[in-house]
């Protein structure tokens, strides 16, 4: 399927729609650029997790609300947090009030620290899975591009075993997406790296 053009005249993977020009910021400034700053990376593994279940633009609508209710995911703040303070945010519109992803958060911060200082930072940790470099995908279309692969089986499989949740492997592609390990712009897509 041919990608859409959005009102710029730029073909993009998804944002074209009308009503979704910051969808497109997403895609044009944030999707596949690679991520190396732990705060940022605690940032988007919690808003993929969130997302289980919805639609990742849901999801980025709220960004700022959870923002606000998770001290800017400074990951010390979070793996803090009282159970009073996470129940009090099941009652905030500003994010998705889903139990078990407000306490999963808390405990994906704990979990974080962990690996912190096993390695020395999250990110250290995380590129390993790649070798310390993006992996460049050269799909045709986006129905080429999968939802899990060998690598996010793998890396899925870890963070559960140190004590993280909603950290699926098809959750983990994303997050991969995401933060730059993997760069799934496709061939038509503007920002493709040719």
């Amino acid at each position: 399927m041919p990608l859409s053009t959005g009102s710029d005249g730029k073909k993009r993977c998804f944002g074209n729609k009308p009503g979704q020009e910051f969808y497109a910021d997403y895609h044009d400034r944030e999707w596949a650029i690679p991520v190396y700053d732990d705060q940022q990376l605690f940032e988007m593994l919690i808003l993929e997790g969130a997302q289980a279940g919805l639609s990742w633009e849901t999801v980025l609508r709220k960004r700022e609300g959870y923002r606000a209710a998770f001290h800017g995911f400074d990951v010390q703040r979070v793996a803090e947090m009282s159970d009073n303070e996470l129940e009090a945010l099941r009652e905030n519109p500003a994010i998705i009030r889903n139990k078990l992803k407000i306490y999963g958060t808390r405990k994906n911060a704990i979990a974080f620290i962990k690996i912190q200082e096993e390695f020395g930072s999250f990110s250290k940790y995380l590129w390993a899975f790649v070798d310390g470099n993006p992996i460049i995908n050269k799909w045709q279309s986006f129905e080429e591009v999968p939802v899990n692969t060998e690598i996010s089986d793998a890396l899925s499989k870890d963070l559960k075993k140190r004590g993280m949740t909603f950290v699926g492997s098809t959750i983990i592609y994303a997050f991969m997406q995401a933060t730059g390990m993997v760069n799934d712009h496709v061939a038509e897509c503007w920002l493709h790296p040719k």
